[in-house]
C-alpha cells in the first residue's frame, strides 16, 4: 500500500471512530450508564486515532500536562465553598421550593461534564428546564454539526422553549449556579477557570483547542465575563485557551470581580 493510500486508510477509519462516538454519546441518556459513555471519551477523535477504550487510557493519553492545584488553592477554594453553601443555604431552600412549585421533576440538575485530561465528574446546579425537555425537543440535543454550524452555534438562546417559567430568572439572576459551589468543595470545578463542557461536544476539538482541558473548570471564568450566553462555541474554546494560558493569581482576583459585576447587571444572562 502506498502513503496515500495508507493516510486515507487512516483518515477513513479516524472518521469512523469519531462516527461512533458521536452516536455513542448520543445515545446516553443519564440513565447510569457511565462505562459506555467513559468509553465513548477516549473514541471522540481527541486523541489523533489512537485506539483508546477507558477512561484511564483516556486521561493519560491526553496530549497536553494536565495542571494540579496547589495545596494552598484547594484551602482557598475549600473555604470559599463553605463560606458561599452556609450564607446561600436559605437562599437556595428559598428557590427549592420555588423550583418544586413550578414544574415537576427533581429540584436539582445533575449532568456529566469534562474536567482536565477529559475526566468525567457530576455537575450540579438548579434544574431551570422541563423534566421533559429532551423527548419533547430531540431536535435540539442531536449534537451533530458541519464546520458552517459549527460557527453559529451558541448553546443558550432567548426564548428557548425548554426552559421553565421560574427557570428564566434563575438563570438571570444565576442563582441556579449556586449548588456549582459544591463541585468547588468537592475539588472537580475550580473557583475560576474554562467553562465545564458536556462530553457530546468532545469530537470538535480539535489541537490547541485542548488545552481548555489543562485545567478544571471554573464556576467562573473568561469567556463567563466576556460574553457569556452571547458567544459562539468557537469565541467560548478560544476564551477558554487565552484564560489558560494567561492564568494567574491577580488574572483570577479580576475576573472575580468582573463576575460580581455581571451578576448585579445580569452581562450576557437569558
Amino acid at each position: 500500500m502506498n502513503g496515500k493510500a495508507m493516510i486515507g486508510a487512516e483518515n477513513t477509519m479516524q472518521d469512523c471512530v469519531v462516527d461512533t462516538a458521536r452516536k455513542n454519546i448520543n445515545s446516553y441518556s443519564g440513565n447510569g450508564s457511565e462505562v459506555a459513555l467513559e468509553k465513548t471519551i477516549g473514541k471522540a477523535g481527541v486523541f489523533e486515532g489512537r485506539n483508546i477504550s477507558t477512561q484511564k487510557e483516556a486521561e493519560q493519553a491526553f496530549p497536553y500536562p494536565i495542571e494540579k492545584p496547589s495545596l494552598a488553592l484547594r484551602l482557598i477554594e475549600i473555604t470559599v465553598a463553605l463560606i458561599a453553601l452556609t450564607i446561600g443555604l436559605p437562599l437556595m431552600l428559598f428557590v427549592a421550593i420555588v423550583i418544586v412549585l413550578d414544574s415537576r421533576g427533581p429540584v436539582l440538575f445533575v449532568q456529566k461534564r469534562v474536567s482536565a485530561g477529559t475526566k468525567l465528574f457530576r455537575f450540579t446546579k438548579f434544574r431551570t428546564m422541563y423534566v421533559d425537555a429532551r423527548e419533547r425537543f430531540p431536535e435540539w440535543y442531536a449534537y451533530k454539526y458541519d464546520d458552517k454550524e459549527l460557527q453559529d452555534l451558541y448553546f443558550k438562546v432567548k426564548e428557548d422553549p425548554r426552559i421553565t417559567r421560574q427557570g428564566r430568572w434563575l438563570r438571570k439572576s444565576t442563582l441556579d449556579e449556586l449548588p456549582n459551589f459544591w463541585c468547588l468543595l468537592t475539588g472537580e470545578m475550580a473557583l475560576v477557570g474554562p467553562r465545564p463542557e458536556i462530553p457530546e461536544m468532545l469530537p470538535y476539538y480539535k489541537g490547541e483547542m485542548l488545552k481548555k482541558f489543562t485545567v478544571r473548570p471554573g464556576i467562573t471564568g473568561l469567556a463567563q465575563v466576556s460574553g457569556r450566553g452571547r458567544l459562539g462555541f468557537y469565541e467560548t474554546v478560544d476564551l477558554d485557551v487565552e484564560y489558560v494560558e494567561k492564568r494567574s493569581l491577580m488574572f483570577d482576583i479580576k475576573i472575580v470581580l468582573l463576575t460580581v459585576k455581571g451578576v448585579i447587571f445580569r452581562h450576557g444572562a437569558f
